[in-house]
């Protein structure tokens, strides 16, 4: 069953995140990942305001894990933090049952 990464992002380089996320996208896809959401439009249906919202879906949590790990991706997570204030999530996916 696939699992996603919710992202809730705040960008505070916007330099830095750019470059960020012009490198993270084959890393991701690397480790069988792919995104549903990568920025965009957003409505609040209350008092939740984000200013972007990323969400990532992977097969197995294990390849989230491997994909963060990642040597690839350790050289590149600086950029992340210094240009952004991130959260995340790890949400299972529905099965129907």
């Amino acid at each position: 069953m696939s699992v996603y990464m919710i992202i809730d992002s705040t960008v505070k380089d916007q330099k830095k995140y750019q470059q960020y996320i012009d490198q993270v996208s084959s890393i991701v896809a690397k480790h069988g990942g792919r995104y549903h959401v990568r920025g965009g439009e957003i409505k609040s249906l209350g008092t939740w305001r984000p200013e972007r919202i990323i969400v990532l879906e992977f097969p197995t949590q294990e390849r989230i894990q491997k994909w963060l790990a990642s040597e690839e991706y350790k050289a590149m997570a600086p950029l992340r933090e210094e240009g952004a204030e991130t959260q995340a999530i790890i949400v299972k996916g529905y099965s129907g049952e």
